[in-house]
């Protein structure tokens, strides 16, 4: 089993005690965790300078009859999920697809969380961070990381956890997509919505020079600083436009992406 102690001396072995942080976490992962979530939490607080997750909120989104073309949505189909849908509130809950760490970040009374109705990112000593998110540019908080010389820490998680890749696809110039949000003022246009992170994992070769791995219970935890993260999604897509797309048939975005 392990303890808070444990995983503090666990982070701090990979020297980020000053840097700004995005975290992407599992915990079933690590094998037991005394405190679970807020375990991690704390300790990743103790170990970091400042740090964000995502909080992304998946049941805001609701799918009108009709919308722009090449879109990766099929429109008449989502539409049958949109009696399902809840208006974004700034206490929604993560959606459990980001797992329990950030939600357990998120309800921290110290934590601060960006309002984007769809993809907000929860943080400590993140305000400044947080606060560049707009509706426009739903990935600033990447942005600013980056200029920050920020890191990416993945804890028990592969590159398909790995958000800050999509803020590099943009910058690569690949396509982009359009959701909507259903908020207590009514429903509102989404841009910049990302592609699928299904082959993200495809990367790790790629950084895998100045990634700084360790072993904490039964996960592999990987650290790698956010520039040249950048860098290599840019030069990979660059040289091979299908870079980091997933095969599946099915994926509405991947497929919209290899039309461009």
């Amino acid at each position: 089993m392990l303890s808070f102690n444990d995983l503090v001396i666990a982070f701090e072995a990979l020297d980020l005690h000053k840097k700004a942080v995005i975290a992407h976490a599992s915990l079933s992962s690590f094998g037991h965790i005394e405190g679970g979530a807020d375990s991690v939490v704390s300790s990743l607080v103790y170990a970091t300078g400042a740090f964000i997750m995502p909080s992304h909120t998946y049941k805001t989104m609701v799918t009108p009859a009709a919308g722009p073309a090449n879109n990766g949505v099929n429109y008449l189909r989502g539409q049958q999920w949109n009696r399902l849908a809840e208006p974004f509130r700034d206490n929604m809950p993560a959606d459990p697809l980001m797992g329990s760490v950030p939600e357990s970040m998120r309800k921290w009374p110290e934590a601060q969380r960006s309002m984007h109705p769809i993809l907000s990112f929860t943080g400590f000593r993140a305000d400044n961070i947080l606060k560049t998110q707009t509706i426009a540019e739903p990935f600033a908080p990447l942005r600013t990381l980056v200029e920050m010389d920020g890191w990416v820490l993945l804890l028990g998680v592969d590159h398909t956890a790995n958000t800050s890749i999509h803020f590099a696809e943009k910058l690569a110039g690949r396509k982009q997509f359009v959701r909507w949000a259903l908020t207590e003022n009514g429903v509102i246009t989404c841009p910049g919505f990302p592609g699928c992170s299904a082959g993200f994992e495809a990367i790790e070769p790629e950084v895998h020079q100045f990634t700084k791995e360790i072993k904490v219970g039964n996960a592999t935890v990987r650290a790698l600083p956010l520039r040249p993260l950048m860098v290599r999604v840019i030069e990979m897509i660059k040289k091979d436009r299908y870079a980091l797309l997933c095969y599946r048939s099915d994926c509405e975005r991947c497929v919209e992406v290899r039309k461009v």
